[in-house]
């Protein structure tokens, strides 16, 4: 699929810019299950509840230990397990792990502190081996590895990191613009902790940017600063992809060997935390 095809499709989602939160968010669930592909042969998909948090669980045929966490993306209003089905699924199969996807609370209806607090509790009571987060998840992903001393592998997918200004992002891009950011930011921002951007969330990071995404430049700046700390960081970055993209990693050429590549530099590091236990 090219694409500016891809862009089109998902940018039907503005018509419903000015619907009711709760419209809004069953089609984007919608679009996304529309769209994504079938799940892996072989895979179990469970509904579950950890703590008071309800999860998806992805568990392949060839489940091989300790599960990964997943952290949805969708601006901390939009997304959902159901959204990101496609993904998480995937994930699974390529991990060849369980991957338990967060239906964490979300803005406005809870702060951002109650998300990340649903986000800690599944990660307390599961230890995965790896966490990992997209966007808005991948924001909730950083916090978590940092405030649960979590130290094993930490996977970020075009995260929102540090704090976004119009000095610090970079250019606009299709699905997403300087001043979307800067709006979720600030509905977040009350309650988000105080961490230092430049402290790495752990010592073995993977992380995947596109290159038309105002939060790529930010992302490289941490990654340098994150690799000067001392930490593993791999950087993998998909050209001529947008911010949204991993939802079409079955149907873009570069977004599928982006989120290849990120995926199995991802499992090598898993094997080699496992190794070493």
């Amino acid at each position: 699929m090219p694409i500016d095809s891809f862009i089109r499709r998902l940018s039907t989602l503005n018509a419903s810019a000015s619907a009711p939160l709760d419209e809004r968010r069953r089609l984007y669930d919608a679009l996304h299950r529309t769209h994504r592909p079938p799940d892996p042969p072989g895979l179990r998909v469970d509904i579950d509840r950890i703590d008071h948090v309800e999860v998806r669980r992805f568990v392949p045929a060839d489940d091989g230990g300790a599960p990964v966490v997943y952290l949805h993306g969708g601006g901390w209003n939009l997304g959902s397990t159901q959204s990101h089905h496609g993904i998480t699924a995937d994930l699974a199969a390529r991990l060849a792990r369980q991957v338990i996807s967060v239906d964490y609370r979300r803005l406005p209806e809870a702060s951002y502190a109650e998300a990340l607090a649903d986000c800690r509790a599944v990660v307390a009571a599961t230890a995965p081996i790896a966490v990992v987060g997209d966007s808005a998840g991948g924001r909730l992903a950083h916090d978590v590895a940092h405030l649960e001393a979590f130290s094993d592998v930490l996977g970020l997918i075009y995260p929102v990191l540090g704090t976004p200004t119009p000095e610090t992002l970079g250019p606009d891009g299709p699905l997403l613009s300087r001043d979307d950011v800067l709006t979720l930011w600030d509905m977040a921002a009350p309650t988000v902790p105080t961490i230092d951007p430049a402290r790495p969330p752990t010592l073995a990071i993977e992380t995947l940017a596109v290159e038309r995404d105002p939060l790529t430049r930010p992302l490289e700046r941490i990654v340098g600063q994150w690799r000067a700390a001392g930490a593993s960081v791999g950087y993998h970055c998909a050209p001529g992809m947008v911010h949204s993209a991993l939802h079409g990693h079955a149907e873009l050429d570069a977004m599928h060997h982006a989120w290849g590549a990120f995926c199995a530099a991802l499992g090598e590091r898993i094997a080699s935390v496992t190794a070493s236990r």
